[in-house]
C-alpha cells in the first residue's frame, strides 16, 4: 500500500494505491479542512466516509468523480481486497488558498462548488459522477507512468492540470443539463397558463412572475423552446380553437371570436385567414 503527498500550484494531490490478497481496512484523515475532488480508477474498492454520528457508504466508486469539503473530524475509510484494490486520486485545497491559485482556479471552485467553499457540516458531499472516457485515460495514465525523474513529474503536473479542467468542463456541462431541464418546466408552465387563460391571458409580466422566470428570458427562451414568440404561440392556438368550434358546429363565428378572447369580428376574420387561408364563414 503506498500514499504520495506531492505540492502542485497551492493543490495538494494525494495518490494512494493499494493492491492486497487479504481483505484490508485503509484509513486517512486531513490534518486540515480541504475542498477536494477525488478520482477513482479501475479498482472499484468500498469507501465509509465517517464524521460524528453519521456515514455515508460507496460500494461502488469505479470511475467515480466525487467532490467533497472535509476537515479534521471525517475519516475515510477504503475497504481494500484482491478483487477490489484501490486506486484514488485526491486534488484538493483550502479555503485560504482559494485565492491564491493561478489561471483564475479559484474563482472555479466558488462558481461551481459553493455549497464547498461555505460548508455547512464537518463533511459536505458535492456534485459526483462517473468520469468520462477522457478523464478515466488521465487516471490510468497517472497510475502507469512510465517517466522518471523530473520528466515524470512534469507529467504529473500537466495530466492533474487537465485532469481538474475536464472535471469542471463535465461538471459545467451537466449544471447546464439540469438548468435546461428546470427552465423546460417553466416554460411548458408558462403554457398551460396561456392555454388555461385562453380568452384572456395575464401580461407577460404576470407569467414571468408566476413561473419565475425574467420577461428577458421567457420571451427568449419560449420562441427557441416553441419555435414562436409567445403571443403568437397563444394565437395560434385561439385559432385553431375556434375552427375546430365553428367546425364542429358548436359555436357561431361570432361565438367563437368571443369564446377564444377576440372582441372585434373584423380582427379575427383577419387573422383567421391569414393563419388558413379562408374567411370563418366560409367553413362547412
Amino acid at each position: 500500500m503506498t500514499r504520495d503527498i506531492i505540492d502542485i500550484n497551492d493543490f495538494i494531490i494525494l495518490v494512494e494505491e493499494a493492491k492486497v490478497n487479504v481483505a484490508t481496512i485503509d484509513s486517512c484523515y486531513f490534518e486540515e479542512p480541504l475542498i477536494a475532488v477525488a478520482f477513482y480508477g479501475s479498482g472499484n474498492v468500498d469507501l465509509k466516509v465517517k464524521y460524528g454520528d453519521k456515514q455515508k457508504d460507496f460500494n461502488h466508486t469505479k470511475g467515480l468523480a466525487l467532490s467533497f469539503f472535509a476537515n479534521d473530524k471525517v475519516e475515510f475509510v477504503h475497504t481494500v481486497s484482491s478483487s477490489k484494490p484501490l486506486e484514488c486520486l485526491v486534488i484538493a485545497t483550502s479555503i485560504k488558498a482559494l485565492d491564491k491559485l493561478p489561471n483564475e482556479e479559484g474563482e472555479l471552485f466558488g462558481e461551481m462548488l459553493d455549497q464547498l467553499v461555505n460548508p455547512s457540516d464537518h463533511y459536505v458531499e458535492g456534485p459526483s459522477f462517473i468520469m468520462t472516457p477522457e478523464m478515466q485515460t488521465i487516471v490510468d495514465s497517472l497510475f502507469n507512468i512510465q517517466y522518471q525523474g523530473k520528466t515524470k513529474m512534469m507529467f504529473f503536473r500537466s495530466q492533474i492540470t487537465t485532469l481538474l479542467s475536464h472535471f469542471f468542463g463535465q461538471l459545467a456541462s451537466l449544471q447546464t443539463d439540469n438548468l435546461r431541464i428546470q427552465e423546460r418546466k417553466k416554460l411548458n408552465q408558462a403554457k398551460e397558463i396561456l392555454l388555461q387563460n385562453i380568452d384572456n391571458p395575464p401580461s407577460l409580466n404576470e407569467i414571468s412572475k408566476q413561473i419565475g422566470l425574467n420577461t428577458f428570458k421567457l420571451k427568449k427562451d419560449f420562441k427557441a423552446y416553441f419555435g414562436v414568440p409567445v403571443f403568437k404561440y397563444l394565437q395560434n392556438e385561439r385559432l385553431t380553437l375556434a375552427h375546430k368550434l365553428i367546425r364542429n358546429q358548436d359555436a357561431t363565428v361570432q361565438e367563437a371570436a368571443w369564446h377564444v378572447g377576440y372582441e372585434s369580428l373584423s380582427s379575427f376574420s383577419n387573422a383567421f385567414e391569414k393563419k388558413f387561408g379562408y374567411r370563418p364563414s366560409q367553413i362547412k
